[in-house]
């Protein structure tokens, strides 16, 4: 069955617990939260200035703690991990100059932390000692890492009583904190859906113009079935820089600032001077995709599910054979899905080479997918049941 999404409240109060054990017996004054997400549609457009419909989920990165006097944060996560600690600390400096060039050394999971208090836009953040707990998996592609980045500013932002910085801006510091600090040159659209996302929405995002749509997904017969893969990938590889590099080389070719600027003519204009045959392919996907994404957009509007899932699909078939982001477990994970009567459409979300695809899916038949991906999937996939969700909180 589906696993069970574990509610915030109960996640705070399990943090709350965590730091009285590690922090002798005190107690955190602050807690906050911030969701993961999935893309329902839209993939490896946001850094092509495109347009992108993730939402949020109800699996959420929680941070507690309180503000201290000194200089030294202390941080625990309760999160475990085969290649670093579960605790860090160090000094902030005093001068703020100092503090927006704060060390990159540290557990990796820390370094996202960094980024953000590096980054934070405002008075210097003071020294604090905090708890990191999430819901939402790891490496799975359900943006584990923008969560914790955006949890982190929002918790900043409750230290310091700032709240004159705009939600577009706190994005923006939250993208750079992850280009800056975790070497991934990942576009906007995590850190916006976490941020930005509400109960019952999806949320379309213009990522040249960093402007954003909420879109009604409120129909009660309608769910969004992930599927973990539970197989893991690393986007700090060479995989994503280099098709980012692939698409800049298609703009470049035909002479436009970016491929959201590009249309069907264009790839055409591509095969008649017989451009290499990557570069043509992974150019046809996202003035593709793009295309998908604001005709999915208005099918959402309309309530016409069908058309939607087909899309999403369509999208899937493109990541696969033209931008080559797909890998075997999820190709056969959306093939079962597929399967089932009552699926609406399935794909692969997330950056690619493992994580996790998503379903539409009406919601008396979802237990029927994962029974017939349990039966004839070579794996251990772990399932989630969701609804668009609220964005970043204070709790």
């Amino acid at each position: 069955m589906a696993e069970e999404i574990v509610p915030v409240p109960v996640l705070v109060e399990e943090a709350r617990k965590v730091f009285r054990e590690t922090f002798a017996g005190e107690e955190a004054d602050t807690a906050v939260f911030a969701p993961g997400r999935v893309n329902l549609i839209g993939e490896h457009t946001d850094y092509n200035d495109g347009f992108v419909m993730p939402m949020a989920l109800p699996l959420v990165t929680v941070i507690v703690g309180k503000k201290i006097e000194g200089n030294v944060v202390s941080i625990h996560t309760t999160t475990k991990f085969s290649d670093c600690e579960q605790k860090t600390s160090f000094e902030l400096p005093n001068d703020c100059a100092k503090v927006r060039t704060l060390s990159h050394d540290g557990p990796k999971w820390a370094k996202y932390i960094k980024g953000v208090i590096a980054n934070y836009i405002g008075e210097n953040p003071p020294a604090f000692k905090a708890v990191v707990h999430t819901s939402v998996p790891i490496g799975g592609g359900l943006s584990s890492s923008a969560s914790l980045e955006v949890a982190t500013y929002i918790f900043l932002d409750e230290l310091t009583g700032n709240k004159s910085v705009s939600l577009t801006d706190k994005a923006l510091a939250c993208q750079k904190a992850e280009h800056e600090y975790a070497g991934m040159p990942c576009g906007i659209m995590d850190q916006f859906i976490s941020i930005m996302g509400e109960k019952d929405h999806a949320l379309l995002i213009d990522c040249r113009s960093l402007t954003s749509t909420l879109i009604p997904l409120t129909d009660e017969n309608i769910v969004v079935l992930i599927t973990n893969s539970n197989v893991k990938h690393e986007l700090t590889g060479s995989e994503y820089p280099t098709r980012k590099k692939q698409c800049q080389e298609a703009a470049l070719i035909m002479k436009k600032v970016s491929l959201r600027a590009a249309g069907l003519e264009d790839i055409e204009y591509l095969k008649s001077i017989n451009t290499d045959e990557k570069i043509l392919a992974r150019a046809r996907h996202v003035v593709t995709e793009i295309s998908r994404t604001e005709t999915a957009a208005e099918m959402l509007k309309q309530m016409n599910y069908r058309k939607f899932g087909e899309l999403m699909t369509e999208s899937h078939r493109s990541l696969q054979q033209d931008y080559e982001v797909s890998c075997p477990e999820l190709d056969r994970l959306v093939q079962l899905a597929l399967e089932v009567q009552g699926v609406l459409g399935s794909r692969m979300t997330g950056g690619g080479f493992g994580g996790c695809t998503v379903t539409l899916v009406y919601a008396h038949v979802a237990h029927k997918v994962i029974e017939n991906i349990r039966s004839k999937y070579k794996g251990n996939p772990t399932f989630y049941i969701c609804k668009p969700s609220q964005g970043a909180s204070v709790v």
